[in-house]
């Protein structure tokens, strides 16, 4: 079943209603000054590295559209972390694009630890910042924010380490990677990879917001490329749009359309191969303030341009790889220093002056509270749910293991108007569902700055960011991005004008209508201290709930085999020819994913045979030509069937599948296998 993108939150918390900036060390001057440096005339230090983040490929809940139903049972294009590493004189700015659902601060804390253990105070959270691309096709499970685990039934080690580990591995190939090089900036517009879906909230806004964006989307494409020996490297490009071309009817990993955007980048136009050791070339392509922004440009979940979920996520992502390419064809070298800071704000009780407020009084933030038109959906989107996430007569046992969440108090209804509260998030046992106290960030590379926080910003909701940081730093507008999904997650920021129409995103915009408004002045704040070169404090302490995470996932058990069969043993075996555009099929008597996620490898090789008769490896389950499908058959036999897509350039010759996975016994002992279908020929 189809469901609306606007009952996201809906699916996982409306169903219980029915149911001092501190400098790194060794990294700039005095405490709470920002970390950073000119360039010069020397140029900037550069690395680049990337790493796989891909989690459990069968039996683990998806992040982002939040149905119990949606478990992972195969992989379409693993999701990857990428880092670049900018510099000079001696400091240095970490910058990680992860094609993962958020980046939540238990995985932000995590990295971070074990960035201290390897580098010491080189790498701290004043200088590194972790974003988003924001699939929802990739597992959840690594928050520790029970609204966002509901769904997923629970704190997901695995996912978890895959993701930490992961990011922490792409930050240290690019470390290992530093060398002197220099970057270039180029700048164009996209308009046919994004749509407003909140059309009626954003009509709301005053005529000078609407004006700035005469299509209701944000066409800005920012690129800049990476150089070391007079050759490209890396790029970074940004521009916003929901990395959500993959429907919730999907349950393949895939790092959607952004994924194939840097698939474009790397593997087709440089030739990247994901397991032959650190890539010469490392392409992110990064969000920005796309809260209303969906590439569903029909309106409706797996629509626009096509109705095939698939080609959509193709199509939208080679558009963004080609409007980075447009940008970066007319990029301008760049020059200054490279500076960052961040400090964290309590989002939950904030006083906002009254120059930030639409009406100039004074206000304030109230805790986190989620909205009952979330449950409607929206004509945009498709129908809500009018029966809440969970079918009737099934339990949740993770929402039943925190108990009965109650009704908001009154103090907070009215704090939260015009919201109809339907869960007060940031009021619930034993903690609060959603962080409060946050990071903000501002990042300066060279000629670009980002305002980096951790939420989904409408378009408009960032420009006015945009505006009250260039302000304060006395910079044009277009040299300032909003870095939305970046160090934390907490939903959504619109307008306070956008609030009141309460669709999906005003819904989602937890800490009430004045959140934006807080966000502008703190983002002043900390623009305003990072121009004069001055110290802001750290600000409160983030939490840390790691110790209370409860799991309901079940276990995969113990691996086994049909009647006569083996682990390994092919049981449908390919055609004995194929030609090119054909797709080749087999299948394979397997093991559960989970007893060996089988991350920076693989489950499948399509294997060629040289001159010299040797099988040589030419695509695998990591790239857009190859999925991997898993199911269960029988009980406890795990089949894992593989496609290729036989590429138009493919040459000829003699071909096979090699499978790789590792089985569970009963005596506890894990044994890695291998598969081999019969050779075919492509002709």
């Amino acid at each position: 079943m189809r469901v609306s993108r606007r009952t996201v939150l809906a699916r996982t918390v409306i169903g219980s209603a029915t149911l001092a900036v501190a400098t790194a060390p060794g990294m700039g001057s005095a405490l709470g000054h920002p970390a950073g440096a000119a360039s010069g005339s020397d140029g900037y230090e550069i690395g680049a590295g990337l790493s796989d983040i891909t989690g459990p490929a069968a039996e683990c809940g998806m992040m982002g559209y939040a149905q119990l139903e949606q478990q992972t049972a195969g992989i379409h294009l693993r999701p990857r972390a990428r880092a670049f590493i900018l510099g000079g004189g001696g400091r240095r700015i970490v910058f990680v694009a992860a094609e993962n659902g958020m980046i939540f601060q238990s995985v932000h804390r995590g990295v971070l630890a074990e960035l201290a253990r390897r580098f010491g105070d080189r790498y701290t959270e004043q200088n590194v910042v972790l974003t988003s691309t924001h699939s929802h096709a990739t597992c959840g499970g690594s928050s520790h924010d029970y609204a966002y685990n509901l769904s997923i039934l629970g704190f997901q080690q695995q996912v978890y380490d895959a993701e930490v580990n992961g990011i922490v591995e792409a930050i240290a190939a690019a470390h290992d990677d530093i060398g002197p090089g220099t970057l270039a900036l180029g700048r164009g517009e996209l308009h046919n990879a994004s749509v407003n879906r909140s059309r009626v909230a954003w009509e709301r806004n005053p005529p000078a917001d609407k004006h700035y964006f005469p299509d209701a989307i944000d066409p800005a494409v920012t690129a800049m490329a990476l150089f070391k020996g007079g050759r490209q490297i890396g790029a970074i490009t940004w521009f916003a749009t929901h990395n959500t071309s993959m429907t919730n009817e999907n349950h393949l990993i895939s790092s959607d359309n952004k994924g194939y955007a840097a698939f474009c980048a790397e593997h087709i136009e440089h030739g990247v191969r994901y397991l032959d050791g650190t890539p010469d070339f490392v392409a992110a392509f990064a969000q920005t303030n796309a809260g209303d922004m969906s590439p569903n440009l029909n309106l409706r979940p797996g629509s626009g341009p096509t109705e095939d979920e698939f080609e959509n996520t193709r199509i939208l992502g080679e558009r963004q790889y080609l409007a980075s390419k447009n940008a970066l064809s007319h990029a301008e070298p760049v020059d200054g220093p490279v500076q960052a800071m961040l400090c964290y704000i309590d989002l939950a009780d904030l006083a906002v002056d009254g120059r930030f407020t639409p009406d100039g009084r004074p206000r304030r933030t109230a805790p986190a509270a989620a909205g009952v038109s979330l449950i409607a959906g929206s004509v945009e989107d498709g129908p809500g749910l009018p029966g809440g996430p969970i079918p009737e007569g099934v339990r949740n046992p993770f929402l039943d293991s925190l108990g009965d969440p109650g009704r908001a108090p009154g103090w907070l209804t009215d704090a939260q108007a015009p919201k109809a509260i339907a869960i007060p998030l940031g009021l619930l046992p034993p903690v609060a569902w959603v962080p409060n106290v946050l990071p903000i960030q501002l990042v300066r590379l060279g000629a670009l700055y980002l305002a980096a926080a951790g939420a989904e910003f409408t378009i408009t909701a960032g420009l006015r960011i945009r505006r009250a940081v260039a302000a304060a730093l006395n910079v044009p507008l277009e040299q300032v991005l909003m870095q939305g999904y970046a160090n934390a997650y907490h939903e959504y920021v619109t307008t306070p004008e956008e609030y009141d129409s309460q669709q999906y995103e005003g819904a989602s915009t937890l800490f009430g209508r004045y959140t934006l408004c807080a966000y502008q002045q703190e983002f002043t704040r900390l623009a305003s201290a990072f121009a004069a070169g001055q110290p802001v404090p750290r600000g409160p302490a983030p939490r840390d709930v790691s110790t209370l995470q409860p799991n309901f996932q079940p276990g995969p058990g113990i691996d086994a085999t049909p009647p006569g069969r083996g682990f390994g043993d092919v049981l449908l075996q390919p055609a004995p020819c194929y030609a090119r555009g054909d797709r080749v099929a087999a299948e394979f008597v397997s093991a559960h994913p989970k007893h060996d996620t089988r991350r920076n490898r693989t489950f499948l090789e399509v294997q060629f045979t040289n001159a010299s008769g040797a099988w040589m490896r030419t695509a695998n389950e990591g790239e857009w030509a190859v999925k991997f499908f898993w199911r269960w058959h029988g009980g406890a036999v795990s089949v894992a069937r593989f496609t290729w897509d036989v590429p138009a350039d493919a040459a000829t010759g003699r071909y096979r599948f090699q499978h790789y996975a590792t089985s569970l016994g009963p005596d506890g002992t894990l044994t890695p296998f291998t598969g081999t279908t019969d050779e075919f020929e492509i002709a």
